[in-house]
């Protein structure tokens, strides 16, 4: 067997593993581009939470007007919008219900709470309206509540 000198062999010995500073330095980095990762797309999603939101009070609203077109009234604060998806007890008016209701299912505002209705409303012949991320009323930034009326408007 040949033998090496024995520096040779104590420099490859020490040049075989990663030392505690090359180590640190893989760490930081990998921090900071999940810091840069989270800052760029915690905005996004609470701007998609807010959008889809938004789709649903349309969604919701749409199906109320179809209630009115069927049912030639608006559904009362008392009945809610859980009437868009169950037929009325009232015979007479459990007739004209259509199969499947005016929508398949009561959707959750992306928080999951349920969506409010309100007639009249505040803002218009009827509020629907979300809570926001807070799930209380007023808010500002994604805490504001979400419904059909002028975002303008403060609630």
């Amino acid at each position: 067997m040949l033998m090496r000198p024995y520096d040779e062999q104590a420099l490859e010995d020490r040049e075989a593993g990663l030392t505690l500073i090359e180590i640190m330095v893989v760490v930081v980095i990998i921090g900071i581009l999940a810091t840069i990762i989270v800052i760029n797309v915690l905005p996004s999603q609470n701007r998609a939470m807010i959008e889809k939101a938004r789709a649903d009070v349309s969604q919701l609203e749409s199906a109320v007007e179809m209630y009115r077109l069927t049912m030639n009234s608006y559904p009362t604060t008392e009945d809610g919008l859980e009437v868009l998806v169950t037929a009325p007890a009232d015979a007479r008016l459990a007739a004209r219900y259509p199969e499947g209701g005016f929508i398949n299912r009561l959707p959750e505002d992306p928080w999951g709470n349920a969506y409010q209705y309100a007639i009249p409303g505040e803002y218009g012949r009827y509020d629907i309206w979300s809570f926001g991320a807070d799930g209380r009323v007023g808010g500002e930034g994604e805490n504001a509540d979400i419904g059909n009326w002028d975002p303008d408007q403060e609630r």
